[in-house]
């Protein structure tokens, strides 16, 4: 979801105001998934590099975090969205780690729309914390090193139990996956638009879902007339 701070620094206002135009773009996208036959949707909020930013601009994306939330505990529940985090969340201010468990709980039963947020996430950190664990796994004898499979890599991952992309989407032009999701993205397809998070509507959404829908995916295998 890239472009929120230029979207505002375009118009001359900070930052956090695109974020907060950002945060209420994610409602709609969620709002509009499950009438577009989306039944997971991931989003990348905050990736393990997005500390270098300055002090005044993650306190307050922590802040927008978790008012939305706060704010959408009831909404989400009641339209049936499942909401989980992945990323290393040892990093996160203890009351905003309560209210992503808290929600975690509240929805875990619900399964209309599985919503996945990523909170100080990086893919890199991701796969070197799961190699971690099953290092020490190994090492206490509860695994086999030749036994380790890809299911077994996959499930030691955040994403465990979660399938893997089938479509990605970056916005404001910038064309790098930026150390999003790299092994559960190795067969998905790319979308890279110019536009602006907050500017990304319900139908552009819909659109790209459209021109998804007409690929012809071979996962490396050969097309037969």
């Amino acid at each position: 979801m890239d472009g929120n701070g230029r979207w505002a620094t375009n118009r001359s206002w900070p930052r956090l105001v695109g974020h907060r135009k950002g945060a209420e773009r994610v409602k709609q996208i969620v709002r509009c998934a499950p009438d577009l036959g989306i039944e997971w949707l991931t989003i990348y909020a905050f990736s393990t590099e997005n500390w270098k930013r300055s002090t005044e601009e993650v306190l307050g994306l922590m802040g927008i975090f978790a008012r939305y939330i706060e704010r959408e505990a009831d909404r989400l529940a009641a339209e049936g969205v499942r909401m989980r985090f992945i990323g290393n969340r040892g990093r996160l201010d203890g009351k905003l780690q309560g209210l992503m468990r808290g929600i975690e709980e509240r929805t875990a039963h619900l399964s209309r729309l599985n919503l996945t947020v990523a909170i100080n996430y990086g893919g890199r950190d991701e796969i070197l914390r799961a190699v971690r664990q099953l290092t020490r796994d190994a090492a206490e004898g509860r695994l086999a090193p030749d036994a380790l499979d890809e299911a077994g890599l996959s499930a030691a991952l955040d994403t465990g139990g979660i399938p893997d992309p089938d479509l990605v989407i970056r916005t404001s032009g910038e064309t790098r996956t930026s150390n999003f999701l790299p092994w559960q993205c190795a067969y998905s397809e790319y979308e890279f638009t110019p536009t602006l998070w907050p500017d990304f509507t319900p139908d552009e959404l819909a659109r790209i879902v459209e021109r998804f829908g007409n690929r012809d995916r071979r996962f490396g295998g050969v097309r037969h007339a």
